[in-house]
């Protein structure tokens, strides 16, 4: 896999945004965002068809400016859309059943221990999800910040392997994500809750990785 798609891996569902989702998600395009995860979860998410509408048209803006679309963990709606890729955490579904059935398909793992990160590696995961690395407001049963000593060793453990950094992240830490070993960031709050979402996205792909 392509390691520039992990560059700024935008995460959003309605409930995140203070303005209108599908306006968010366009200006985080148009600012160049490289890849998108639709994660509808939460009190006062969309369902049923509604949902359905609304990751239509986040798939059809993404392949507009030719960036990958990923499901959040709905493995139903992502073969139902032909979705670019599928994003499972360790309770979702046995990885090595999914991906037989999703071939061709970016398949990211999230990864919070290093026997975790052996078996994603091992049962065929595309890249994989660190983290929590800081304290973050956007999921409520995120667990306790891994910090980036984990972020380090995981590395060394996986010298070449993707790695997306996830959790807590801004513009004023970025950087320090990508000295740590991660090839990219992942971010929901700090594009969601920007002022100036093509400034934030802008601030966020300057952060050279340091190797």
């Amino acid at each position: 896999m392509n390691c520039n798609i992990l560059n700024v891996y935008f995460i959003m569902g309605t409930i995140n945004c203070r303005k209108d989702p599908l306006e968010t998600l366009e200006e985080a395009l148009q600012a160049g965002i490289t890849c998108f995860q639709l994660r509808e979860k939460g009190e006062g998410s969309l369902t049923g068809k509604a949902y359905e509408e609304f990751a239509r048209a986040c798939q059809k803006m993404c392949q507009a400016y030719q960036v990958p679309f990923i499901v959040n963990d709905d493995v139903e709606l992502a073969f139902k859309l032909n979705a670019d890729g599928f994003h499972i955490g360790q309770e979702d579904l046995a990885l090595p059943i999914f991906r037989e059935k999703a071939k061709g398909k970016i398949v990211g793992v999230s990864v919070h221990n290093s026997r975790e990160m052996e078996q994603a590696i091992l049962n065929g995961a595309d890249y994989v999800g660190i983290g929590p690395l800081y304290k973050t407001q956007s999921k409520k049963d995120a667990k306790p910040p891994a910090g980036l000593y984990f972020l380090k060793a995981i590395r060394k453990q996986s010298a070449n392997f993707p790695i997306v950094g996830i959790g807590g992240i801004t513009e004023e830490n970025a950087n320090a994500v990508r000295s740590s070993g991660a090839d990219g960031v992942s971010v929901i709050s700090v594009i969601c809750h920007s002022e100036d979402i093509g400034q934030t996205v802008k601030n966020l792909l300057s952060k050279k990785k340091i190797n």
